[in-house]
């Protein structure tokens, strides 16, 4: 069973920075695709940011040029630095995984892929 876990929200002023980070635990083989997404108070979660386990990156368009996603592998983290905060960045943010572990029980190895439990963001003068 793999777990992440988000950390890094907080309240912060339009214009102001925060760094978002999630880590990964648990029997890992390997973890191939991490993201962000963000959920507004009454809306959709909705996808944010991706990075493969090779560092390509892709942005939803509202956050492109503002929030930038890396990855330390040796770590099973994945980050999220948020410039330029707008009110209309304040969500829920949840990190999502997807990459193989162990088969107990049948052997080998099969995929997995998990969320974390969200971290708030609320951007406010």
């Amino acid at each position: 069973q793999v777990q992440l876990v988000e950390s890094g929200g907080g309240l912060v002023q339009p214009g102001g920075s925060l760094r978002l980070s999630c880590a990964a635990s648990g029997s890992i083989f390997s973890i191939n695709n991490m993201r962000w997404y963000r959920q507004a108070p009454g809306k959709q979660r909705v996808f944010i940011a991706a990075i493969t386990s090779g560092g390509s990156t892709n942005y939803e368009e509202s956050v492109k040029g503002r929030f930038t996603i890396s990855r330390d592998n040796a770590k099973n983290t994945v980050y999220l630095q948020m410039n330029s905060l707008k009110p209309e960045d304040t969500a829920v943010y949840y990190c999502n995984a997807d990459g193989t572990v162990p088969d107990y029980k049948y052997g080998g190895r099969r995929t997995f892929g998990s969320w974390g439990q969200g971290t708030q963001v609320t951007v406010s003068s």
